[in-house]
């Protein structure tokens, strides 16, 4: 059946466009349900990330606009818009090859960051819940994931720090010379900012605030980390205390504004402040960075703190994508055997051999 790809990234769409186009989870399970009750498709995985989103479906034809208008019916978005523009497509093959390029970090806009290849993992896991998921797509995302895995395991594809989290922290440390002694707030407690908080540790941060929508998990993860929890209510004490604020949250519009910003640097005038917004959408309102003494990054302008690692993981691609034609190689001859099955395209089978592909 034919494999198509949509999707945006960090290459074809600015930031301020793109997270136009990130995937809520109430929206990841409505476009899922969308396609599911589409008999043209035949399963679906969508992958949203701060730097891409992307939808891999397997369609009884090869006409993108099965995905594309679900996609923008789900968003609240009119295609007549032009929005379309900033999407690419590939077909079949070409989109094996994308996957595969994806999950191994070689079209992140960190060369071989680590968290693509756990968010392709909990996008194919969502799917399969969903029951969005068939015999092809199976033995295509088991082989991809195997892939990431293997190229992180036998190359230096992600050599030195990676993560975007790592970036941020890095970058803060950058701006301000050090952040030994320094007070940081965390906004978002999910995993991006767990990693934050891990980096500003080894950095020998003095004091760290979380602050998270629902408290309970700030608590968890301060108590975990050594940081202390503060809540929503109290965001202009705790920047007016704070050098570093690293922004990670999932709130669909701006926690700090430019109004918000001023007040908190009146309050404490000649220190310089390191605003890192990690968050798509954003969570920081752009026009902060005119303020004196606030330098503002956003997740596009991360991508120069790892210019020191850049060498060592360039001079692994070759070897990476040598890795990568192998196992597309093994991933068809798989399909072949599996095309031989007749029930292949009868209703229940990616319920009855999904078991048979496993992922860890």
């Amino acid at each position: 059946m034919p494999f198509v790809l949509v999707g945006v990234n960090h290459k074809t769409c600015p930031l301020e466009v793109r997270e136009n186009f990130f995937v809520q989870a109430t929206e990841k399970d409505l476009l899922l349900a969308e396609f599911k009750n589409d008999p043209r498709v035949l399963a679906a995985i969508v992958i949203s990330t701060c730097n891409r989103t992307e939808i891999y479906a397997d369609l009884l034809e090869a006409d993108p606009s099965i995905i594309l208008d679900r996609f923008f019916a789900v968003k609240g978005l009119s295609l007549s818009a032009g929005l379309d523009k900033y999407f690419y497509i590939r077909y079949e093959r070409g989109v094996v090859e994308h996957l595969f390029r994806v999950v191994t970090g070689l079209d992140s806009m960190i060369l071989g960051e680590k968290q693509i290849l756990g968010q392709v993992k909990c996008a194919v896991a969502w799917s399969q819940q969903e029951q969005m998921m068939n015999r092809t797509f199976n033995i295509l995302t088991n082989m991809a994931i195997e892939t990431g895995k293997k190229v992180r395991r036998d190359t230096l594809i992600d050599y030195g720090g990676s993560s975007i989290s790592w970036a941020a922290v890095t970058e803060a440390q950058n701006i301000l010379g050090t952040l030994q002694g320094k007070t940081v707030l965390v906004m978002g407690s999910g995993k991006m900012g767990f990693l934050a908080v891990q980096e500003l540790r080894n950095k020998g941060v003095e004091k760290i605030y979380i602050m998270n929508r629902t408290h309970d998990k700030a608590l968890a993860l301060a108590e975990q980390c050594g940081a202390q929890a503060v809540m929503f209510w109290q965001i202009k004490e705790a920047l007016e205390r704070s050098d570093v604020c690293i922004c990670s949250t999932g709130a669909p519009h701006y926690l700090v504004d430019k109004e918000l910003m001023q007040q908190v640097m009146y309050a404490r005038p000649d220190r310089e402040f390191a605003v890192i917004d990690i968050a798509v959408p954003r969570n920081i309102d752009p026009h902060v960075s005119v303020i004196p003494g606030v330098t503002l990054l956003s997740v596009d302008g991360l991508s120069q703190t790892v210019l020191d690692t850049k060498a060592k993981r360039v001079a692994a691609v070759d070897q990476a994508e040598k890795i990568i034609c192998s196992k597309i190689r093994e991933l068809y001859k798989a399909l072949d055997k599996a095309a031989a099955f007749e029930l292949m395209n009868e209703p229940g089978v990616s319920q009855e051999v999904g078991s048979l592909f496993v992922y860890e």
